[in-house]
């Protein structure tokens, strides 16, 4: 009969009885868009860094202003990013694949699926995006030129940085047969080579 009690009075899901863990019950959690009353609770909470400050594992904020002289300026901003491996090179590629090539086509020739849909979409195999500085590219994908929008909400500036490291390493690969002729020994095997 003790049984029978026990197990009907565990039967009542509407009164869950005594609370082990509130705060599991009871979430501190919240809408992050939605008006809260943290501080009411007590709760110390701040949404955004520190002014002055950058996450832990954060790049530095890119300061420069969006007009002709930040892009000027921006010719002398280094790649902060070590040389990516395989992986990272993927990854890069993955990115660029899905933000990039839809205008400037897989293989950086302008020959995507937008090509004569929009004008004036930059072919990244001709020599002046080839020469064209690591920094200024970064400064045109943050904030865009021309017709080219800005990828800053797209892509955040390590990925940013990636992506360029990926068309540098590509560019990388068109422009060194062309150096490897000019500076060859002129051998039969090196004319072969070139002519391929």
């Amino acid at each position: 009969m003790l049984a029978t009690i026990v197990l009907f009075s565990c039967n009542d899901r509407r009164h869950p009885g005594r609370i082990y863990m509130p705060d599991m019950t009871y979430s501190r959690a919240y809408e992050a868009n939605a008006p809260n009353d943290l501080a009411a609770k007590g709760i110390n909470y701040l949404p955004f860094p520190v002014p002055g400050t950058i996450r832990r594992g954060d790049l530095f904020p890119y300061t420069l202003s969006n007009d002709s002289n930040g892009y000027k300026l921006a010719i002398d901003i280094k790649d902060p990013l070590p040389p990516l491996d395989s992986v990272g090179l993927n990854e890069a590629h993955r990115l660029f694949n899905i933000n990039c090539a839809i205008c400037h086509g897989p293989n950086l020739d302008a020959q995507g699926p937008l090509a004569g849909k929009v004008g004036g979409i930059a072919n990244l195999k001709m020599p002046q995006y080839v020469k064209e500085p690591e920094g200024q590219m970064f400064h045109v994908v943050t904030y865009g030129k021309n017709n080219m929008g800005s990828y800053a909400s797209q892509l955040d500036r390590r990925q940013r940085w990636m992506v360029i490291q990926f068309i540098k390493s590509e560019q990388a690969k068109i422009s060194a047969p062309k150096d490897s002729v000019a500076a060859g020994s002129g051998t039969t095997k090196d004319s072969t080579m070139a002519k391929k």
